[in-house]
């Protein structure tokens, strides 16, 4: 036997002991920039009775009443204000970090390079605490942001503390889910686990099984000032479109366009659809339904621009659930 293949021999041993170690252990995780808290429910979904949440943190007051709403606690405050000592140990970071600018003029990539950016909060968390999984997602756009060097710094910054880093690109529409919202996953181990991202699915749901039944009035543009640009545009039962402050634009794709924060902001921004009843807009329930979020999720008593930022800036669960069942079954030795 050659020396490369003992040394083959070993590594694998060393893996399957690893492997082992996460059996049916119950891992204590912790959910930052949390949101309404559609990675968590993605996860607990996807590990089921395998996974403790120890901490949350959200700075949106409005996005802390939800999560209660569904979790039964209120997320902490500005990650950046509270010390990682503080936090208590666990094996799993889930972090929708929102993208920041780094500068890395004349500086080394790494670590140093996070400081004035919300990731450096993951980073100096994941240093003192050391957990075993960093799941965390951005908009598809942060894998060229700065002409890729954002990501750049991110992964170096990972690798330097011992993990080895996953990441892809995948597309909500390709795991069931009518929506085209394209996301960047990135998935970090610090052990040497093997990992694979989940294939697409073969079949995706229709855009009208995410519809509600009943609607309220509201929601509708018959004899309001905007139906009158609008009517003869929107014409097709089946579609979905979008009415960009001048002309109306219709997403021929079979699925709901990306929903985005600033839904709350006016109508131009929120996917409108015509039904038996005339032309409206989708409601924040379906906004959900669209975001893979179970029936059962509940919203805080807000206002619907709230509800509709909340939906926008959230995750789409079934994605989430996905790769999270491909790191359980990773860890698990599946």
């Amino acid at each position: 036997m050659t020396k490369f293949e003992n040394s083959y021999i070993e590594q694998n041993k060393i893996i399957d002991k690893q492997n082992k170690n996460f059996k049916n252990m119950t891992l204590k995780a912790i959910d930052l920039f949390a949101g309404i808290g559609g990675i968590r429910l993605g996860f607990s979904e996807a590990f089921k009775d395998n996974i403790e949440f120890v901490f949350s943190s959200e700075i949106d007051k409005y996005a802390q009443q939800t999560y209660y709403a569904n979790f039964g606690e209120v997320p902490h405050g500005d990650i950046t204000k509270i010390d990682e000592k503080n936090i208590p140990p666990h094996d799993i970071i889930l972090a929708g970090f929102p993208c920041q600018a780094f500068s890395i003029a004349g500086k080394r990539l790494g670590f140093e390079d996070t400081r004035g950016t919300l990731f450096f909060d993951v980073a100096r968390i994941a240093t003192y605490h050391k957990p075993k999984i960093i799941f965390l997602e951005n908009v598809k756009g942060f894998v060229n942001h700065d002409k890729g060097n954002t990501f750049k710094v991110v992964k170096q910054t990972l690798e330097d503390l011992g993990y080895k880093v996953f990441s892809q690109v995948l597309n909500a529409k390709d795991f069931g889910v009518p929506q085209n919202r394209e996301r960047i996953y990135i998935v970090a181990l610090l052990d040497n686990i093997k990992f694979e991202f989940p294939k697409n699915l073969e079949n995706c749901d229709s855009i009208q099984s995410k519809l509600e039944k009943k609607v309220d009035e509201k929601y509708y543009y018959n004899n309001k000032p905007l139906y009158e640009k609008i009517k003869d545009d929107i014409v097709d039962k089946t579609s979905i479109y979008q009415w960009r402050r001048k002309y109306v634009r219709e997403n021929k794709s079979g699925v709901c366009p990306t929903l985005t924060a600033n839904m709350g902001t006016g109508g131009h921004n929120v996917p409108i659809i015509k039904d038996d009843k005339g032309i409206r807009k989708l409601t924040p329930r379906e906004c959900a339904n669209f975001q893979g979020f179970p029936s059962s999720f509940k919203f805080a008593n807000l206002s619907d621009g709230q509800l509709y930022k909340q939906c926008g800036n959230s995750v789409v669960v079934a994605v989430i659930k996905e790769i999270a069942e491909s790191i359980n079954n990773s860890i698990q030795g599946r």
